[in-house]
C-alpha cells in the first residue's frame, strides 16, 4: 500500500505490495500469486530472479560492490562495454557510456548531440516518452501528468505527429507536418537531433512507419542532424530482434538503452558512433554510480542469455500466442470494447475502444481491477490510458502465458 512516508505524487497502478517473484509470476505479502504481464514496465525480459543473473550479482558482490569508473576503471564496466558495443547491430565503429537509467541516458545523448553539432533544438514526437527528468520532460509528447505544474522547461523542443499504422497517422501526413515545421517554426540549421522510439512504449505500443523512418534518416544525413533511437523499452529482444530500429531499415547515430539491460538492476547506456561519443571534453561524461560493478555483472549475464537463437525463439513464440489469441477474441466477439492490436513482435498493446472508436478508458480501469482480482497484473498506456501493454517476460513458460491470456479473456467478457 502507499505509505504516508512516500510522496503522494507517485501514482500506484496496483494497490498490492509484492514480496517475491520467479520468472513471470509474483506473490504479494498476503501470499496471493499473480501472473506478471507488467514485467517491471519492460525491465524483466528475462523474468524475475533469473538464476544466471542472480548468480552473477552474488559473485560480483563478493569482489567489488562499487567504484566510480571515472575515478578508476573496473573490470565489469570494461567487459560490458566491449560486449554491449559488439551487440549493437550497426555497420559503424561503436562506443558508449553507462548511466543509471534511461532518462539519464537521454540527458547525456542531448549533451552529446549539442557537442557534436553546435546546435540546441530537438525534434521529438507526439506520444513519445523519454523520462521524468527536467530535460526529458520537455521531449515527452504528452503534458499530463508529466509536465503539469513544472514550469518553464529547457528547450527548444518541437514535436511532430508519430506516423504508425497503429494510430492512423500516415507517412505522408508526418512528412507534411515536418515540412511545415521547418517552413514556419524553426530553421533546420538550428536542429541538433531527432529523438524517436522505433516502437512507442507509453504511447501505446505504436510501431513507427518504416518508410517515414527511412525518409527521416535521409533528411538527417542531408542536414547534419543526429538521429537518436530510444530503445529503452523496445530493446533487448522485446520485438523479436536485438533492437527495434533494425526492422525500420535504418541505423541511428545514437541509441538509448536501459530497462531490460540488466535483469532489474538499475543501469542504462548511450551507445553510437564513436566519433560522436568522443567529441565532448574530458570529464564531460560520467557519473558516480554510472556503470556500477554489480549492475555491469548483471548486464553481462543478461547478454549471455540474449543470444540470437534465444531471441528468435522467445519473441516469435510469444507473438504467435498473443496474436492468435487476439484474433480468436475478435472472431468470437468476446467484448464490444476490444479494439486494435498494436505494436510488433512480443511488444503488443490491446486497445479498448467504444463502438464509435473513441477510447474506452473507463473500461480499461475496470479491466485492471478485474484482472488483478483474478491474479493477473496489467499495465495501461496510450494518450487516453486506453491501451493495455503486454510486457510478460520473454522467458514466460507457455502454460503460464496461456493462463494469463485466459484470465485476460475472462475479464474482457465482464466489461460493462
Amino acid at each position: 500500500m502507499h505509505s504516508e512516508t512516500i510522496s503522494q505524487s507517485i501514482n500506484i497502478v496496483h494497490p498490492v505490495t509484492l514480496s517475491h517473484g520467479k520468472n513471470a509470476e509474483v506473490w504479494d505479502t498476503d501470499g496471493k500469486r499473480y501472473i506478471d504481464f507488467v514485467g517491471g514496465i519492460g525491465v524483466l525480459n528475462l523474468g524475475h530472479c533469473h538464476p544466471r543473473i542472480v548468480e552473477a550479482i552474488r559473485d560480483q558482490a563478493t569482489r567489488l560492490t562499487h567504484y566510480a569508473f571515472n575515478a578508476a576503471p573496473h573490470t565489469p564496466y570494461l567487459e560490458l562495454m566491449d560486449r554491449l558495443c559488439a551487440f549493437i547491430p550497426v555497420s559503424y565503429p561503436v562506443s558508449g557510456m553507462l548511466t543509471n537509467s534511461g532518462a539519464e541516458a537521454a540527458e547525456n545523448a542531448l549533451k552529446i548531440a549539442r557537442g557534436a553539432t553546435g546546435r540546441t533544438a530537438v525534434i521529438a514526437f507526439d506520444g513519445g516518452f523519454h523520462g521524468r527528468t527536467l530535460a526529458t520532460l520537455n521531449l515527452n509528447g504528452k503534458v499530463a501528468p508529466y509536465k503539469q505544474k513544472v514550469g518553464v522547461l529547457p528547450g527548444p523542443v518541437y514535436h511532430l505527429p508519430f506516423p504508425s499504422q497503429d494510430n492512423d497517422v500516415t507517412c505522408a501526413e508526418a512528412l507534411k507536418a515536418m515540412e511545415r515545421l521547418f517552413s514556419v517554426e524553426i530553421d533546420v540549421n538550428e536542429v541538433a537531433c531527432f529523438i524517436v522510439e522505433p516502437v512507442q512504449g507509453e504511447g501505446g505500443f505504436l510501431a513507427m512507419d518504416a518508410a517515414f523512418a527511412q525518409h527521416l534518416r535521409a533528411f538527417c544525413d542531408e542536414h547534419g542532424i543526429l538521429l537518436i533511437a530510444d530503445e529503452i523499452q523496445s530493446g533487448f529482444g522485446r520485438t523479436g530482434q536485438r533492437f527495434a530500429f533494425s526492422r525500420l531499415g535504418i541505423e541511428p547515430d545514437l541509441i538509448l538503452l536501459a530497462k531490460s539491460i540488466a535483469g532489474g538492476v538499475p543501469l542504462g547506456a548511450v551507445v553510437g558512433r564513436k566519433s560522436l561519443l568522443d567529441n565532448l571534453p574530458k570529464g564531460g561524461l560520467g557519473g558516480t554510480y554510472s556503470g556500477n560493478p554489480i549492475a555491469c555483472a548483471a548486464a553481462l549475464a543478461t547478454l549471455d542469455e540474449m543470444t540470437d537463437a534465444n531471441l528468435q525463439a522467445w519473441g516469435p513464440r510469444q507473438e504467435e500466442a498473443i496474436v492468435s489469441r487476439y484474433q480468436s477474441w475478435r472472431e468470437r466477439k468476446v467484448s464490444p470494447y476490444l479494439g486494435r492490436l498494436t505494436g510488433v513482435g512480443a511488444m503488443r498493446g490491446i486497445e479498448l475502444a467504444n463502438a464509435d472508436g473513441t477510447p474506452a478508458a473507463a473500461q480499461l480501469t475496470q479491466l485492471l481491477a478485474l484482472a488483478r482480482e483474478a491474479g493477473l497484473l496489467l499495465m495501461p498506456s496510450g494518450k487516453s490510458r486506453h491501451i493495455i501493454r503486454l510486457l510478460a517476460p520473454l522467458t514466460t513458460e507457455a502454460v503460464v502465458l496461456d493462463e494469463g491470456l485466459d484470465i485476460f479473456e475472462a475479464c474482457l467478457q465482464k466489461l460493462t
